[in-house]
């Protein structure tokens, strides 16, 4: 009886912050990116880095014309607005070029994490003497390796990634949807 309770909480709370149906719409165009990422790859890749070309330029022009209102931290606010204005032009001048090396460099950050992370686990289990996070870092060392030594493969591998983490987010987001839904018109009884 709490466990439901508890539930009921939980989506009353979490329907306070958004209604069901844009939690509705938000899993149907995650499902409709994640099948565009895994039937197109290269594709929607190239118009995703676009938008985020553009998301930058605008967000760079929106940061610099903050400061007519706020001055406080002046310096960082400048910095990032050239930042993003500068990386906004580029990728939006050389989108082909953009996405390979952003891919590229995602991949590669990821496997000095890998290496990272193995790393720290494996002192972890060395501290420790715990054999199963020693496995841990073990594998994770060896990801990262395998990422760093194949970091092109990798990349052309996060769309096929990213399409299915859309996929299982936006089923879940429907499924959600639905059930905050029920228990609205529940509550509203």
């Amino acid at each position: 009886m709490t466990e439901t309770t508890d539930v009921t909480d939980g989506m009353i709370t979490w329907t306070s912050l958004m209604p069901w149906w844009l939690v509705l719409l938000w899993g149907i165009l995650s499902l409709i990116i994640g099948i565009m990422f895994l039937t197109t790859p290269g594709i929607t890749t190239l118009i995703m880095i676009t938008f985020m070309g553009a998301y930058w330029l605008v967000g760079g022009f929106f940061t610099l014309g903050s400061l007519a209102v706020d001055k406080s931290n002046m310096g960082l606010k400048i910095f990032l607005a050239v930042v993003n204005i500068l990386a906004g032009i580029i990728i939006l001048l050389y989108p082909l070029y953009s996405t390979v090396f952003i891919l590229s460099f995602f991949a590669i950050f990821i496997g000095f994490w890998g290496v990272f992370i193995g790393a720290a686990h494996l002192f972890q289990a060395f501290k420790t003497k715990d054999g199963g996070t020693g496995v841990i870092g073990i594998f994770s060392i060896i990801f990262g390796i395998i990422i760093l030594v194949f970091p092109f493969i990798a990349a052309e591998a996060i769309p096929f990634i990213v399409g299915v983490v859309a996929i299982v987010t936006g089923i879940a987001a429907v499924i959600a949807a639905f059930q905050v839904k029920k228990v609205e018109a529940t509550l509203t009884n």
